[in-house]
């Protein structure tokens, strides 16, 4: 029985993507077949979040030595939390979509050769800022999601705030890194539909797994210790 007990987490950019490296060059049959079926979840309407649960869940139990299905992608036990995750993302698309309706009609009217109005661009720009800086802080909701067993969003919301504390820098740049990655692999004849793009889930994977053994603790052993002595 595992408990969470949430703290800002020690990042280790580099040791992430390496491991994931390896982990995905030892068991790439595997993983990439997965990786394959979650891209083919993710066209399902609200699925998308769940298939990407899902793969870090079949990661885990790979790792771990346990019995493994490329078709475990294709489990719903998961699907409220991030159901209700992408209802919250559709509900905040639509409000900030609402001020440009506002926006855009003005626009219309003026003289094409006068430009975008500063207004318009500064909106779009902070309204950027924020989706990034929301997605940033957010970083740890899938690990507590598919690998925690947080079932509720706001607990998850809130243990991802405490757990991203003072890394928000270091997620950025790791972010940006594997972003990377997966661009290039695109861009080099879709190599990265073979290996870039599931190295960059792996990766997050591992950055889910050290996070995760970082916050946890498996009450039972702790019981055990506690009666040594």
């Amino acid at each position: 029985m595992m408990k969470i007990n949430a703290k800002p987490v020690n990042f280790k950019l580099g040791e992430y993507i390496s491991n994931g490296y390896e982990f995905l060059k030892g068991n790439f049959g595997n993983l990439f077949g997965a990786f394959l079926l979650t891209m083919v979840m993710s066209i399902i309407p609200f699925c998308g979040f769940l298939a990407i649960g899902n793969f870090y869940r079949y990661c885990r139990d790979l790792r771990a030595g346990r019995q493994v299905s490329a078709g475990d992608i294709f489990n719903f036990d998961n699907f409220m939390p991030y159901f209700i995750m992408q209802l919250i993302l559709i509900g905040g698309i639509m409000l900030i979509y609402i001020p440009m309706l506002f926006m855009l009609p003005s626009m219309a009217d003026r003289d094409p050769s006068a430009g975008i109005p500063g207004l318009f661009i500064a909106y779009i720009f902070v309204i950027y800022i924020a989706i990034f800086i929301v997605c940033l802080k957010g970083f740890y909701m899938p690990a507590l999601i598919s690998l925690g067993g947080v079932t509720d969003v706001k607990t998850a919301w809130n243990m991802s705030l405490t757990m991203g504390k003072g890394n928000l820098w270091s997620i950025f740049l790791y972010s940006f890194v594997v972003g990377i990655l997966g661009q290039l692999g695109i861009i080099a004849c879709f190599i990265g539909l073979i290996f870039t793009l599931p190295l960059v889930y792996v990766s997050h994977y591992f950055a889910y797994e050290d996070a995760m053994k970082q916050v946890t603790y498996d009450e039972i052993q702790e019981i055990g210790i506690k009666n040594e002595f």
